[in-house]
């Protein structure tokens, strides 16, 4: 059970607090669940990835909580992970990046090898055992293979896992400075889109106040989103906010720098192997 939490704010630099912020009902309480690693992925003032993680529930590490929490970007990337391939250390962590973007995978798929064959000279980028980091070098290959499109190779890798490899869920969030995309494959996990305006949106004018979303797995502050539009995709619908909405499976969101959203069902069919999920799993969304 990964949880996924993807921000951004368009061309707007903005600093958001992350994880131990409102304890218990953070993603300090979901870390000592998914107590194989949490991370968040963010971009410098040149624009380059900053990757702040580690292979420990955050609640045991001080220092992770306030660098998390002061981090500031146009777009944010969060991830705590429950391991289905691939040890507990920093190399297999999520977020992860390659060629100047973000990315982190709630889901998982198996015969991994079969998909290091078809990475070809993109293995290379690959430094842990996990799906998830293959699957992105997969994206970045079919990325380039369509000239820079990074959702179409999006659609193209998820397609190609979900038609040749075993595959419980593909779902990914990949950002890049002020741009972020988001897909929901197949339908066994649950994946939301909020588009947040700025200024007054609230009866009687008053002024939308920063974002303070919470859940019992999450737990994020941005005040200067109180002057500037968002696009939040999450796990879960989380508390504070109005107007989430489900992605259908399939459907990919791409958030542009100047915070329009276009959306697409760019898969139509279901994986060839699918693998359901058993029991009470909470990424089903209720």
């Amino acid at each position: 059970m990964c949880r996924l939490f993807g921000l951004t704010a368009g061309t707007a630099r903005v600093r958001a607090e992350f994880w131990l912020l409102d304890a218990p009902d953070s993603l300090e309480a979901q870390s000592r669940r998914n107590a194989d690693g949490s991370g968040i992925g963010f971009f410098g003032p040149a624009g380059a990835p900053v990757l702040d993680k580690q292979p420990e529930p955050a609640f045991r590490d001080p220092e992770f909580t306030r660098r998390a929490r002061q981090a500031e970007s146009s777009a944010f990337v969060a991830h705590v992970r429950l391991a289905t391939v691939g040890g507990r250390s920093v190399w297999n962590t999520h977020p992860f990046a390659m060629h100047g973007r973000i990315m982190a995978h709630n889901g998982g798929f198996s015969e991994v090898a079969r998909l290091e064959e078809r990475l070809g000279p993109y293995a290379g980028l690959v430094a842990g055992d996990t799906d998830s980091e293959r699957y992105f070098a997969l994206i970045t290959q079919q990325a380039d293979a369509h000239d820079g499109d990074v959702g179409a190779g999006i659609a193209a890798a998820a397609r190609w896992i979900g038609a040749n490899l075993p595959v419980t869920a593909l779902n990914t969030i990949v950002a890049a400075p002020g741009e972020l995309w988001a897909l929901r494959y197949p339908g066994e996990h649950a994946l939301h889109v909020l588009q947040r305006p700025a200024g007054p949106s609230r009866a009687g004018g008053a002024a939308q106040p920063g974002l303070h979303v919470r859940s019992s797995t999450s737990s994020v502050h941005a005040p200067a989103l109180q002057s500037a539009p968002s696009v939040v995709v999450a796990s879960e619908r989380l508390d504070g906010e109005t107007g989430w909405r489900m992605l259908a499976p399939g459907e990919l969101v791409h958030v542009r720098p100047d915070l329009s959203v276009r959306s697409e069902v760019v898969i139509t069919q279901p994986p060839a192997r699918p693998v359901p999920l058993t029991g009470q799993n909470p990424n089903i969304d209720t």
